[in-house]
C-alpha cells in the first residue's frame, strides 16, 4: 500500500488523514494496553471489525510507519505485528481522547481501571505503558 496523500499542511488534517477515521486509534489502542499483536486477536476486539477493513487499516498503518509486521516466532503461518516509536508516541493522544469520553459519554465498566490509573496518575501510566511496549 503506498502512503496517504495529505489534505494539505495542516498538523490536524495531516493527523486525521492517518488516524481520524473509525478504526485506526481502536486498533492501536487494543495493541498498546490489550497486547494484542496477531490479525486474529484484532479481529476478535469487541468492537467487531470487517476483516477487510482490519486488513486495509494494518497496510495503511504499516505504510505510514505507526506499525510493523514480522514473523511470527511460533507460526510462519501467523504475522505478528508491533507499534514503531511513532505509533507508541500516540499514547499520550489516546489517553486525552480516553479521558475526554470518561468525561462527556458513556463508558464500557471494563475501561473503568484504565480511567482509575490514570486520573489517580496520568504521566506514571503513560511512563509506564509506553516503557512496556518499547521492549
Amino acid at each position: 500500500m503506498k502512503k496517504i496523500k495529505y489534505r494539505s499542511g495542516s498538523p490536524v488534517s495531516s493527523a486525521l488523514d492517518i488516524v481520524g477515521d473509525k478504526w485506526s486509534l481502536l486498533i492501536i489502542w487494543d495493541m498498546m494496553v490489550k497486547g494484542k499483536n496477531t490479525y486474529n486477536e484484532l479481529l476478535k476486539s469487541d468492537e467487531k471489525i470487517a476483516t477487510n477493513i482490519l486488513a486495509n487499516r494494518l497496510a495503511m498503518l504499516e505504510a505510514e510507519g505507526i506499525l510493523k509486521k514480522e514473523e511470527h516466532p511460533e507460526s510462519k503461518a501467523k504475522i505478528l505485528y508491533s507499534l514503531t516509536h511513532k505509533g507508541i508516541e500516540l499514547l499520550p493522544v489516546l489517553v486525552e481522547l480516553l479521558l475526554w469520553a470518561n468525561a462527556w459519554l458513556p463508558v464500557d465498566e471494563g475501561s473503568e481501571n484504565y480511567i482509575a490509573a490514570l486520573k489517580k496518575n496520568k504521566e506514571a501510566f503513560v511512563k509506564k505503558v509506553m516503557e512496556d511496549m518499547k521492549r
